[in-house]
């Protein structure tokens, strides 16, 4: 989608991205984008890319043991502006940033003082594309998300699957599908950024809806696309910020797969979804005495989630809202209780979920509202879901408690990741 002569875009592709509420927002967006990439490259975009932000619906801390999840995209995005280049550089720029990010795609081996960089994300999915034999080169691009940072939206898996997307668009005839991407994208998250991250993230923001994945098999997972109208539930999905710094938190995330797996192993298997229920709890007295307690919750709350998530699926397909929201709860009660992700270990005197949920959950309740943990844990956000006609009440009730923008109203977006003429 490219802009006009006036500086304004195609309003029929925007509306039909972001609905009518938002067009005249979202072209005061793209209108900057272009106006910061003409800045910085002193040159027109020719593309633009739009990458979703996703919520996680069911299943918490089920991927990376193979299990099954449910998730959605959502209306928050990553967007570029991008031109092609005829050479084998990278150039991004991206908000917050003085300087570009620029990556010779001759070299893709690891750079070690790019851990934790954009540089090494680009670096990471070129390899992922040439090892599968698919075609990388050179682009400009500047980038703006307002997914936001740190909160469990997943604004790194956004910005991965979109740096997959305009590869896949500009070097190969947009055939590399959505599976594809996600899985180079986790790739490079995994051995070039340096965090260890389960597949469930990028999977949600590459295909976009609500969809349940099983990870069964996690180099070729299962998904489905739920036909589900979330805005037929009668309920609006909220996402309160907590507040608290995700920084030297990467052990505390480590550890949940981890000792999942210790469990597994130790029972001769390599990951919880080998093992059943009958299995664990036969083997409880043994387990604790050999990897501890939490180990053996962390197992528990596994099996019981993974089963979880296909109650909730069969919920949202018979349009059994009531039924589903009850699940909701239990999934944040296992969180809290047995899986034990709503603060870190290292500092109990900082517990800012614990906090958000004890507040949220006793306004909540009054409203037949309920809410859980989400995403990773140990800092970041937590998940309401509120009647419509409660919504300000609720926001009006808890809004004192927090910081300012702290509370986002959500809806779920039909698309992934996406170059902007595909809608055309």
């Amino acid at each position: 989608m490219k802009s006009n002569n006036s500086g304004t875009f195609n309003s029929s592709v925007l509306t039909k991205l972001y609905g009518k509420t938002e067009l005249q927002f979202q072209k005061k967006r793209y209108e900057k984008l272009v106006s910061l990439f003409n800045k910085k490259f002193m040159s027109s975009p020719e593309l633009f890319f739009s990458s979703p932000g996703r919520t996680e619906i069911g299943g918490n801390h089920t991927d990376h043991n193979h299990g099954r999840v449910i998730a959605a995209s959502i209306n928050l995005d990553t967007i570029s502006a991008v031109s092609k280049t005829d050479d084998m550089k990278v150039s991004i720029y991206s908000d917050g940033f003085a300087e570009p990010f620029i990556v010779d795609l001759s070299r893709l081996t690891p750079f070690e003082d790019e851990v934790g960089t954009t540089a090494s994300l680009i670096r990471g999915i070129a390899k992922g594309f040439v090892e599968r034999k698919f075609h990388v080169g050179g682009f400009r691009a500047y980038i703006t998300s307002n997914v936001l940072v740190g909160s469990g939206l997943s604004s790194s898996a956004s910005v991965e699957v979109l740096i997959g997307k305009i590869f896949s668009f500009l070097y190969n005839n947009n055939k590399v599908d959505a599976e594809t991407l996600a899985i180079i994208g986790q790739f490079a998250e995994n051995e070039y950024f340096g965090k260890p991250c389960g597949l469930m993230d990028q999977m949600a923001c590459a295909i976009g809806g609500i969809i349940t994945i099983d990870f069964e098999n996690p180099s070729t997972p299962k998904h489905e696309k739920l036909k589900v109208d979330f805005n037929k539930s009668g309920y609006n999905l909220i996402i309160v910020d907590a507040g608290g710094s995700h920084a030297d938190l990467t052990e505390d995330y480590a550890s949940v797969p981890a000792e999942m797996k210790n469990v597994a192993k130790f029972l001769g298997k390599n990951v919880c979804r080998e093992i059943s229920s009958d299995e664990l709890l036969a083997n409880a007295l043994k387990i604790k005495k050999k990897l501890g307690d939490r180990s053996f919750l962390r197992a528990f709350h596994f099996i019981f989630e993974n089963e979880r998530v296909m109650n909730q699926v069969n919920a949202l397909k018979k349009n059994n809202f009531q039924e589903f929201l009850k699940l909701v709860n239990e999934s944040g009660n296992s969180s809290y209780k047995l899986l034990q992700n709503i603060y870190s270990p290292k500092n109990v005197q900082e517990q800012n979920v614990s906090v958000a949920l004890a507040i949220a959950e006793r306004v909540a309740q009054k409203m037949k509202g309920v809410c859980r943990v989400h995403g990773g844990g140990f800092a970041g956000t937590i998940q309401v879901y509120i009647p419509k006609d409660k919504v300000e009440k609720f926001v009006s009730a808890i809004f004192p408690l927090f910081q300012k923008d702290a509370i986002k109203k959500l809806s779920i977006r039909n698309y992934g990741v996406l170059c902007l003429d595909e809608l055309n």
